[in-house]
């Protein structure tokens, strides 16, 4: 049998707080048996951490980092808090971190900083990236050039760029992961996309509690809702979601070395 896994969620959201279990199990009845949770600011870092401590046995795990909106709260590097929790044996990677120019949240220059901390601080702890990228591909490529590395170990999540940044993406090394917004109708060159990349660089997950998929849309999402994710991607890449779910057990694994059941 195969399973789901959901690679970027947020169940350390306030949205959760009269629910949670509820909202777990839902997930574990649906068939995930892995869920990722990704955190924006030091307190939800911890957070995720608890969770996956305390839903261990759902298939929980966290990814510690400072979303690039709150980049301003850690102007001097990376806290030695972040970084001692980043070693924690619960936490398969590194983020949210990476560039927001939709909403400007925090000043672009201080975003490219932290990025550029972040992607330290993942090789440090030898674990993978996780990025947030929103209309600012460019400066992203800029930034990872100035880094000095010329291949890396993460995902773009919810991946919201066009078939040439996708490419250039996937030449870095990325993973490209896929949420709510490849089944709404009008992003037809998403779903080209999904179509079109090697699927072995491909993954799935929500942004829950943001991004429900077209079904439910504009309410809150949660990571059961994953599903109709895999079904539209299942669908652009002309394959079983049976077979679509063994292949993205096996992407996740090989990225955020989570094991196999």
């Amino acid at each position: 049998m195969s399973y789901l896994v959901d690679t970027h969620c947020h169940l350390n959201s306030e949205d959760y707080n009269s629910d949670m279990e509820q909202v777990i199990q839902r997930a574990y009845d649906q068939g995930l048996r892995r869920m990722l949770v990704v955190a924006g600011d030091i307190p939800t870092s911890q957070w995720a951490i608890d969770l996956a401590e305390q839903y261990q046995s759902y298939g929980l795990f966290a990814a510690v980092g400072v979303h690039p909106h709150d980049s301003s709260t850690i102007k001097e590097g990376i806290p030695q808090e972040l970084f001692s929790m980043a070693q924690h044996p619960k936490v398969l990677a590194i983020g949210e971190s990476g560039l927001d120019y939709f909403y400007d949240l925090s000043p672009r220059e201080i975003q490219k900083q932290s990025l550029l901390w972040h992607i330290e601080l993942a090789e440090k702890v030898n674990k993978p990236l996780i990025l947030h990228v929103r209309d600012a591909f460019d400066d992203l490529f800029d930034v990872l050039d100035e880094s000095g590395r010329s291949h890396f170990y993460g995902v773009i999540h919810c991946f919201s760029g066009d078939t040439e940044e996708a490419q250039r993406a996937l030449e870095l090394g990325f993973y490209l992961s896929f949420a709510g917004p490849v089944t709404y109708k009008k992003n037809q060159e998403l779903r080209d996309i999904v179509a079109a990349i090697p699927i072995e660089r491909l993954l799935c997950e929500t942004d829950s509690p943001w991004l429900a998929p077209q079904h439910h849309r504009g309410k809150r999402n949660e990571p059961a809702y994953v599903s109709e994710v895999y079904d539209m991607v299942a669908k652009c890449r002309k394959i079983d979601v049976e077979e679509l779910k063994s292949i993205l057990w096996r992407n996740s694994c090989a990225l955020l070395g989570w094991g196999e059941m």
